[in-house]
């Protein structure tokens, strides 16, 4: 990763006077956008006073020559434009407005999209709004009076983004409570109220993660209309849904309680295949003491991958798949080599009735099973790290 600066090296000088607004870094995600650069460049020059410090760091997972349009556009500019080109797009366009989290060096943050949806004479509007009502952040929301989506092409991105903001705000009432478009891309934020390392995106939705993971203490809000593309079209992403979906499971599990609750309702849908995998092999003659045996299998090869891709998703990569997978497989099975001398100790030692014995005993290995999980097959985050000599992402 390099940084390339171009363009001015100090910002414009404050007019006398005039109380200053606090400096502002325009941090811009780009991909391939370099029909569209030159233009956002020119309209923040436009847009953005005199008295408002400001630079504009573009984190680039470009193919094409947008990189050195940036460079030659950002001569015209009177402030420092910067180039984070990364060879390698981890976490795409979420993962880019982290590592330019990371560059910026100003008071307020400002995120915005290459495209010109988000228009830049809004810039000002943001950092002043912060200040005036003392923000951690500012939402430039499409849900406000005033606001708009008009810029989304068709009725049925529409409707996609208001069910994906529906069930962002019923998942996250506390977190989300204050913005009324969490699937905005276009917000202010000052520097402190971000910790860009504890920020793990998964879908391009940001400013969701940030929301939720930072939890600023003050939110405000303008309005925005949503514009159509200045130039290009966007490149369509058929897995960004299923992506989304992953990340919201992803943040709402980050609590030892919630993954165990998580953990518990994925075992539940191991029934399904486990009942299945039964009628089948009794059905073709098997004895049913071996076709429980086998019909279990199936179940846990159901909780294991669901469990993989929804729940320990970042927690994979210390074991491979093979050692992952068998080790859950004996977890899982040891659950029910210990389930029958727990109900007999219940009821033998503790003089309890059968039915409540059982339901402990289920309580109990239900418990040790996600401890287990976590611990042996999926490493705690701290041990990982420990483990690695690296620091947890």
């Amino acid at each position: 990763m390099t940084i390339q600066p171009t363009g001015a090296e100090h910002p414009a000088p404050v007019t006398d006077g005039v109380p200053e607004p606090g400096a502002v870094t325009v941090v811009v995600p780009t991909f391939n956008e370099s029909a569209n650069v030159r233009e956002l460049l020119r309209r923040i020059t436009a847009s953005v006073p005199g008295r408002l410090p400001c630079e504009v760091v573009f984190v680039d997972d470009s193919t094409d020559d947008t990189p050195a349009v940036i460079a030659d556009a950002a001569r015209d500019c009177p402030f420092p434009v910067s180039v984070i080109h990364r060879d390698a797009p981890d976490g795409g366009l979420g993962g880019a407005v982290v590592e330019g989290l990371k560059a910026a060096a100003s008071e307020w943050i400002v995120v915005m999209d290459a495209d010109l949806q988000h228009p830049p004479a809004l810039v000002p509007d943001l950092v002043a709004t912060g200040e005036k009502e003392d923000a951690d952040l500012v939402v430039a929301g499409r849900c406000l009076p005033g606001g708009s989506r008009a810029g989304l092409a068709g009725g049925h991105r529409v409707a996609v983004s208001r069910g994906a903001t529906r069930l962002a705000k019923g998942l996250f009432p506390r977190a989300l409570g204050g913005i009324s478009d969490p699937m905005s891309g276009f917000f202010a934020v000052r520097r402190g109220a971000v910790t860009a390392e504890a920020l793990r995106p998964l879908s391009h939705k940001i400013l969701l993660e940030l929301a939720v993971r930072c939890r600023p203490a003050r939110v405000a809000e303008v309005p925005f209309v949503f514009e159509e593309r200045h130039a290009g079209e966007a490149t369509p992403n058929a897995g960004e849904g299923l992506r989304f979906l992953r990340h919201l499971v992803e943040l709402r599990t980050a609590s030892p309680f919630a993954r165990m609750v998580a953990f518990g309702l994925i075992g539940l849908t191991g029934f399904v295949p486990n009942l299945a995998a039964l009628y089948l092999l009794t059905g073709a003659g098997l004895h049913y003491l071996p076709a429980e045996i086998l019909a279990n299998q199936s179940g846990v090869a159901w909780n294991f991958l669901l469990i993989e891709v929804l729940l320990f998703r970042d927690r994979r990569h210390h074991r491979h798949f093979a050692d992952r997978a068998g080790r859950f497989a004996l977890l899982a099975n040891a659950d029910l080599v210990l389930r029958i001398p727990l109900i007999a100790l219940f009821v033998g030692e503790l003089h309890m009735a059968v039915l409540p014995a059982t339901a402990l005993a289920l309580l109990t290995t239900f418990v040790l099973r996600f401890a287990g999980t976590e611990a042996l097959v999926y490493l705690p985050r701290g041990a990982r790290a420990a483990r690695t000599g690296r620091n947890p992402r």
